[in-house]
């Protein structure tokens, strides 16, 4: 429910391939890197170790911008 990109109820529905895949990426790096779940009070990366503290937004852009 978090990404609307994928119903064509709204007016964000994804019609380029291209577009879909870029905010279904940017949604799963949120998901796992920024946001910080109630049950675990971590995000999921940090659970697994990949990271320290939550990513903010700027630091999502910067590193897809790098890749």
């Amino acid at each position: 429910m978090q990404n609307r990109h994928m119903t064509r109820l709204t007016n964000a529905f994804s019609k380029k391939w291209e577009n879909h895949e870029v905010a279904l990426a940017l949604q799963f790096a949120y998901y796992n890197f920024s946001r910080v779940h109630q049950t675990s009070k971590m995000t999921p990366a940090m659970k697994a170790g990949l990271t320290v503290q939550p990513w903010r937004l700027e630091g999502l852009i910067r590193e897809a911008s790098t890749h």
